[in-house]
Parts: structure tokens; C-alpha cells; sequence
């Protein structure tokens, strides 16, 4: 009488920050280029791909879309995590992540299912072991899941809106507020910007606008820089000045 075993269903044995980090060593490597699966496997520190530790994590990196198979017997580092690597935005980066988080047909069924937050532990254990995972496995998946989850912030973006709404809601008028949209705005008559009016002596402090504060910021050698930030400041405005900046310092450390 033959013994027949059942096998959890596909899932990654690491979470996605883990993963990203492992396929970034084979892009170091390799860039975009098919490379043999020994050669990869050797990149994330085994003896070769017949390892079944090494197995197990190129078939986690199949299962986000990190990697994928080439052509004769070769693995392929996804152009998508060179587009996460040199993103210019959090915003691109956060669209692979969540790409990447919902990949695996498991995870993707998971966030189908529970909308705005996770249920308990003790759920989700029994909700995989309906989907076929043994129990010693639905505690894998679930911690996996689970830890792939917060780090990708999946449900802050949810809740960050709800957050906002509720402070709208309640707050008086003299306080600052942020928003995700700029409301439209009446243009400026040309004539009340001091510089094109024929005012071309007027003080630097009055060619600023008003809705604009000037922040210092002490430079080496007894140098100042100014910030003018726009008041109210928008959510995509801090995401597009810190791309702006980034992109500053890479051509500094490029010199």
C-alpha cells in the first residue's frame, strides 16, 4: 500500500523585502543577463542550483517576479527590478512592490478577500489550510504573507485617507493642511507679481509670494541656501521635491 503525500500549494518560503534583496545580488552579477542556474544559485551564497535550499529560493524569486526562466536552462533577473532599482519616485517603486506583493496567486487571493485590513492570525492560518496548506505550512505562508504585507504598506495608503478625512473633519481653519490634489486656483494677474509690474528695485522679500515660506539651510563655509516651500504642501509635492533631491545628490557623487 503506497503512501501518498499531499503538497501544500506554490508559495514563496520568504518575504518580498528578503526576496528583492537576493535577486539584487544576481542583478549585481548578472544585470539583465540569462545566467545559468549554478551561477545563480552561487550568487545567493550555495554550491550550486541542485541545493535544495537554493532551489527553494529561486523558485520564491519565480514566484514574486523577480526572476524568470530563459531560454535553455537559464535564469533571467525581471527588468522590472532594474526599474525599481533606479526609479526616480516612490511612486514607481510602490506600483512594482505592490506588482510584485500580488504575483504570487495566494497573496493575490488573500488581498482580494480581506479589503482594508488582515484578519487575525488564527484566520489566516484557517483560511490557508482550506486552500490546501498543511498546517505546519499555513504558519509559513501566514508569516511570509503577512511580514511581504507591511513591508509593501499595503493598507496604510487606506488608512492614511481615512486618517486625513477624519482631520479635515474636525480641524479649525487656522490650521495647515495637506492634501493629495491642489485645488484649482484663480491665476495670478501679472500685474501683482512685483518684478513684472516695473518694480525692479523692490526687496527680495517681497518678490517672494506669499504663500511661499523661505527656509534657511547652513551650508560649509559659511555658504546659505534657501528652500521656498508652498503653503499648503501636497503629498505628491514632498514625494516630487525628494525625487528632485535625490536626483541632486546622484549627480554629486557622479562628479
Amino acid at each position: 500500500m503506497s503512501l501518498t503525500i499531499k503538497r501544500s500549494p506554490r508559495a514563496p518560503s520568504v518575504p518580498l523585502d528578503e526576496a528583492i534583496e537576493r535577486a539584487r545580488k544576481v542583478y549585481a552579477k548578472e544585470n539583465c543577463h540569462p545566467a545559468p542556474a549554478d551561477a545563480v544559485a552561487q550568487h545567493l551564497g550555495y554550491t550550486n542550483a541542485r541545493n535544495g535550499a537554493a532551489a527553494s529560493t529561486i523558485a520564491t524569486l519565480r514566484y514574486y517576479g523577480l526572476v524568470e526562466r530563459g531560454e535553455t536552462k537559464t535564469i533571467v533577473v525581471s527588468k522590472e527590478l532594474q526599474d525599481y532599482v533606479y526609479a526616480p519616485s516612490s511612486d514607481i517603486k510602490r506600483g512594482l512592490l505592490i506588482k510584485w506583493l500580488r504575483t504570487p496567486p495566494i497573496f493575490n487571493e488573500l488581498l482580494d478577500e480581506y479589503v482594508g485590513h488582515l484578519p487575525s492570525d488564527e484566520t489566516l492560518k484557517f483560511r490557508l489550510i482550506q486552500k490546501g496548506f498543511s498546517p505546519e505550512a499555513a504558519d509559513s505562508c501566514r508569516d511570509v504573507f503577512k511580514q511581504s504585507v507591511a513591508f509593501v504598506g499595503f493598507y496604510e495608503e487606506e488608512d492614511e485617507g481615512v486618517g486625513e478625512q477624519e482631520a479635515d473633519s474636525g480641524s479649525s481653519p487656522e490650521q495647515t493642511q495637506i492634501f493629495d490634489e491642489p485645488p484649482a486656483r484663480e491665476p495670478v494677474p501679472r500685474d501683482n507679481v512685483g518684478s513684472l509690474s516695473g518694480v525692479t528695485n523692490a526687496p527680495r522679500s517681497q518678490e517672494i509670494d506669499s504663500d511661499f515660506d523661505r527656509i534657511p539651510v547652513r551650508l560649509s563655509g559659511g555658504r546659505r541656501a534657501w528652500i521656498e516651500v508652498p503653503s499648503p504642501l501636497y503629498i505628491k509635492d514632498k514625494e516630487r521635491l525628494k525625487a528632485q533631491i535625490d536626483l541632486l545628490l546622484t549627480d554629486d557623487e557622479d562628479v
